[in-house]
């Protein structure tokens, strides 16, 4: 595959996004460099990435379940391909009443739910564009972004449950909207998820129940180009005011599909679970939007990994059968600490892949993962990747790459990873560098929502001659034979 996308780049991405996506309207032209960097790619292609998600299983995993969704207090609930699918067109009908409709922004301020997913699937199935703020963020970064991205609605919940524990979010959208630059939003639609007391404006807010028991359960989707956005996510970065990252439809549901199928080996009896939040881009690319494109079950979590105590995790994987799980190097070091030998309470027998996300693992932490949770049985992909990058770019394909604790190894096949000095040019022994991207990929960043002179300055630097430059460093071995990176290690 590294050798296919070496020798015909626009060829091989063109390949994948044939065989693994649903299009309306088929593409001719996969990449468009004419305006670099703001690249696109399949742009004259149309497809909806609800209908890739939900439709294009229904004929054959209709009754497969879609999500496992566990609760705080540890009560279960599944729902279907089929269910989720009628969930997600009576709630898009909802935001179509409600005058959303291609190109509106929606602010998502929900806790991790099924909800949560069905609210920003049936943006995708209308063309909306929805912007997913996590639930643990103030009132003033909630305002910030409402006003950023000139949200037309709210979606948000009269509360959540962590850790034992009610936690407020209307609240938060109350104070948030009663600020100045929030006159574009004409209504609140509140989950009902608590049942604690909460303010209400009778002129703005509604329930989202109500609304949903009397829509109808079709709802054609609306075919969008691949340029379409399909979300903002908001990343803060080191300093500055927020950045609005801004993904397409087409590009970034391919990286989500093929770092589903490549770096989890994903099959289709696999119990698939990501730990993260879909307020973060991992909830994005692995749970809202990965899973289902390949018609996965996965496990969906309200909770926190040390509630009731710190086995609550390896209690869900017996429970559940989890096959894959991943999950972030913060977690597993606190679960070291709390309860190192508390898995080998339980059996974990169903684990064959295991995954971690968000920063570099050490290698005490790796070696631990490896042999009391994996029972040195179970490949680690420890993946790089960025809210920008869409998708994994580096990280040890299971049974192909060999692995090594501490190190995220090589770059996925079409990915063209290079480190380099300061002045752009290439790092050629084991030396420390700036890690760039030689080459446009499908699932990467677009824009920044309202700012592309920031874009261009923050990730196009001029002296990096067009390369993406990710922020961060890396050191490396570079081989002799194929002239590709292994990196070592992230900082």
């Amino acid at each position: 595959m590294c050798d296919a996308a070496e020798q015909d780049y626009s060829g091989f991405w063109a390949k994948l996004a044939r065989e693994e996506i649903d299009w309306q309207t088929p593409f001719n032209s996969t990449l468009d460099e004419s305006q670099a960097p703001f690249y696109r790619w399949f742009a004259d292609g149309k497809l909806n990435a609800s209908y890739n998600c939900l439709d294009r299983h229904l004929e054959k995993r209709g009754d497969k379940i879609a999500l496992i969704f566990e609760a705080d207090d540890g009560s279960v609930s599944n729902i279907t391909y089929k269910a989720l699918h009628a969930r997600v067109c009576r709630f898009a009908n909802v935001l179509k009443q409600q005058g959303v409709g291609l190109g509106d922004r929606v602010i998502i301020y929900l806790p991790m739910s099924i909800e949560a997913i069905v609210a920003m699937q049936a943006c995708a199935r209308i063309g909306a564009i929805h912007s997913v703020v996590f639930g643990g963020f103030s009132a003033k970064s909630l305002h910030e972004r409402i006003v950023d991205v000139g949200a037309k609605l709210v979606i948000t919940a009269d509360g959540g449950q962590r850790g034992g524990k009610s936690v407020t979010l209307k609240t938060a959208v109350d104070e948030a909207l009663s600020l100045d630059g929030c006159e574009a939003v004409k209504n609140v639609i509140v989950y009902q998820r608590t049942g604690g007391a909460i303010a209400w404006n009778a002129a703005r807010d509604l329930w989202w129940h109500e609304l949903e028991a009397e829509a109808s359960p079709v709802c054609e989707p609306v075919w969008v180009e691949a340029e379409h956005p399909l979300f903002i996510l908001y990343t803060s970065g080191s300093t500055g005011t927020p950045k609005g990252v801004q993904h397409s439809t087409g590009g970034y549901l391919l990286g989500a599909i093929m770092s589903m199928k490549w770096v989890f080996d994903h099959k289709a009896t696999d119990i698939f679970w990501c730990t993260a939040d879909v307020g973060w881009i991992t909830g994005h690319s692995y749970v809202a939007y990965g899973p289902l494109a390949i018609g996965s079950t996965q496990v969906v979590f309200e909770g926190v990994p040390t509630w009731p105590d710190a086995g609550r995790f390896w209690q869900m994987i017996e429970r559940h059968k989890v096959s894959i799980f991943y999950t972030a190097p913060t977690a597993i070091r606190s679960l070291i600490k709390l309860g190192g030998d508390l898995p080998n309470q339980y059996d974990l027998s169903s684990l064959r892949l295991l995954g971690s996300v968000g920063e570099p693992i050490n290698p005490e932490a790796w070696m631990w993962y490896h042999k009391v949770v994996g029972k040195e049985r179970c490949p680690i992909a420890d993946t790089w990747w960025q809210t920008e990058t869409g998708a994994h770019m580096i990280a040890p394909l299971p049974g192909a790459i060999d692995a090594k604790p501490g190190s995220c190894t090589r770059p996925l096949p079409g990915i063209m990873i290079d480190i380099v000095n300061e002045d752009g040019s290439a790092v050629t022994d084991t030396g420390g560098g700036l890690l760039v991207v030689k080459k446009p990929w499908p699932s990467m960043i677009r824009n920044i929502w309202g700012n592309p002179e920031r874009f261009k300055k923050a990730y196009f630097p001029e002296e990096l001659k067009g390369y993406y430059l990710a922020g961060d460093s890396a050191t490396g071995m570079k081989t002799v034979i194929t002239g590709s990176w292994a990196v070592l290690m992230m900082c």
